[in-house]
């Protein structure tokens, strides 16, 4: 599990894991985002209340994802693969629901969790000049791209776009749901005797990966 403030830079370090270690990576946020803006779902009640809650910039409602994602990681284990969250379980409720299935599917001894510290300032500032790949969902990282003005994606070539939550206002909202939802997770996981590996995530995403590795490494 990779935790982290939004623009911490999470699923790319998640990306990095699931290719190093022959993983699925469970992007919690573009799965629940995929499923409100499911044209099949649109009709659902459940599935427009979500979409309200994301587009505003809120934490979806606790047993509406800890409900899908169990169902996706059952499914991922019961085809033999091991999975990298990240940014999940993000609440108070899906921790409590959502780690014990996870005992139970790879065994405690198989569960780890890595927090990517970045200052609220540098998160605003991330988020807002963010654009992400309409094809491959690939985020680009502006900060190490020559470009000053991309239009194509360098993995596949196809289109950017910019996120309706990628922006100062509902960032702020962001950073307050994860200051005041997501962190509590961490003292839920350290009272089940889970060791939290604090990670910096200020650096190059590789030297960043580089330190996690190196730490899983320590611990696995």
């Amino acid at each position: 599990m990779v935790f982290g403030p939004p623009g911490s830079g999470k699923g790319t370090q998640a990306n990095l894991l699931a290719a190093k270690l022959g993983l699925i990576h469970f992007d919690t946020g573009k799965f629940l985002e995929s499923i409100v803006y499911d044209p099949v779902r649109q009709k659902e009640k459940v599935a427009k209340r979500e979409r309200r809650i994301f587009e505003n910039g809120g934490l979806m409602t606790p047993s509406f994802v800890f409900r899908e994602v169990k169902k996706a990681v059952t499914r991922i284990c019961k085809a033999g693969w091991g999975v990298v969250f990240s940014g999940s379980p993000r609440t108070e409720y899906e921790v409590k629901g959502l780690v014990p299935v996870l005992e139970k599917l790879y065994g405690r001894k198989n569960i780890f969790a890595f927090v990517l510290n970045v200052p609220p300032k540098e998160s605003i500032a991330r988020n807002s000049r963010r654009i992400v790949c309409s094809i491959c969902r690939a985020p680009l990282l502006t900060a190490y791209y020559p470009s000053k003005n991309p239009k194509h994606c360098p993995i596949c070539g196809g289109k950017f776009y910019k996120r309706t939550l990628d922006n100062p206002e509902t960032i702020k909202v962001r950073l307050k749901e994860y200051e005041e939802r997501t962190e509590p997770v961490f003292k839920i996981l350290v009272e089940r005797g889970y060791h939290l590996v604090k990670v910096d995530g200020r650096p190059a995403p590789y030297r960043i990966f580089q330190n996690i590795y190196a730490r899983f490494k320590n611990i696995s």
